[in-house]
């Protein structure tokens, strides 16, 4: 990516003649994310929009497509909405919601691992996204904390790798983020078939961190050729969490990270091993909770 492949857009600049910049958010290869406000919901609002090398590039726009059809397809309280999109034109874009609250991986890197009041709710949460997803036949396919943001509920955002179930069961190539990918997504289809039991394994992984404080594997090699190398995860153990984890919550998470996604815990059974630890917490830690920011 080219330091110059940006919009270079700052605040009071605007992006179409409803959406005006506010501040730069992040993207990734294909895209940039901008804080907007949006005359029409007169509301601040967040702007996926498509670099500009990459708007004539019909992989990219394809991607942009794929990720407006899974929004509009996936509805569900703790799923980040999508507003509207414009496909064609100067400056491809999907428009979100905007999410008041921090990263779980913002709050893991400032705080280090989360109390048990923080994570249990925000596990629960996901686990009612992916119970639901398994029903609608999408897989997220990046389940990771950059993607939960903290709140009461717990948001999932960002459906730009999500497929329908069979398509990703097609896959031929790896696709995540390496580090929250299960082993079936890590060099399909010799190591497996991704499917919504890879967000399972993603669940695990990201609640692995919040708890521990650091991630299930050690973190491989991206240019290495070894697939092994490049994704530990295929040939290594998790490994282990704190002594001071419940045991109910251990044995679920560890469950989850299973190699093999027929060994893996449906999302309702995650819910269901949870709930009782969540419940089973003093009153007054629930009732002062509050997310840092």
């Amino acid at each position: 990516m080219s330091e110059k492949d940006t919009w270079g857009l700052r605040e009071g600049d605007p992006i179409t003649a409803d959406l005006t910049a506010v501040k730069l958010l992040g993207g990734g290869s294909a895209y940039e994310a901008y804080l907007a406000f949006d005359d029409v919901t007169y509301a601040p609002v967040v702007v996926k929009v498509l670099r500009p090398t990459q708007v004539d590039d019909e992989s990219s726009a394809r991607g942009l497509r794929r990720e407006v059809a899974a929004l509009h397809a996936v509805n569900h309280p703790v799923v980040v909405r999508a507003l509207r999109h414009e496909l064609e034109g100067p400056r491809p874009h999907v428009v979100l919601e905007h999410l008041d609250g921090p990263r779980l991986s913002s709050l893991i890197r400032r705080y280090g691992p989360l109390q048990e009041a923080q994570y249990l709710p925000l596990a629960i949460d996901v686990a009612s996204v992916l119970h639901y997803l398994r029903r609608v036949g999408y897989a997220h396919l990046d389940i990771k904390p950059s993607n939960i943001i903290m709140g009461a509920p717990a948001r999932l955002i960002d459906l730009s790798v999500a497929r329908t179930v069979d398509r990703a069961a097609a896959l031929k190539y790896p696709i995540g983020t390496d580090a929250y990918m299960a082993p079936e997504q890590c060099d399909p289809p010799t190591t497996g078939t991704p499917e919504p039991a890879s967000d399972v394994w993603g669940l695990g992984a990201a609640l692995f961190e919040a708890i521990a404080g650091y991630k299930p594997f050690d973190e491989g090699d991206p240019d290495a050729e070894d697939v092994r190398e490049r994704f530990p995860q295929l040939g290594t153990r998790p490994h282990d969490l704190p002594p001071r984890v419940p045991g109910a919550v251990s044995k679920i998470v560890l469950a989850s990270l299973d190699p093999h996604p027929a060994s893996r815990p449906v999302p309702r059974e995650i819910s269901d091993a949870l709930e009782p630890v969540l419940e089973a917490q003093p009153r007054g830690r629930l009732a002062g909770f509050k997310v840092r920011g």
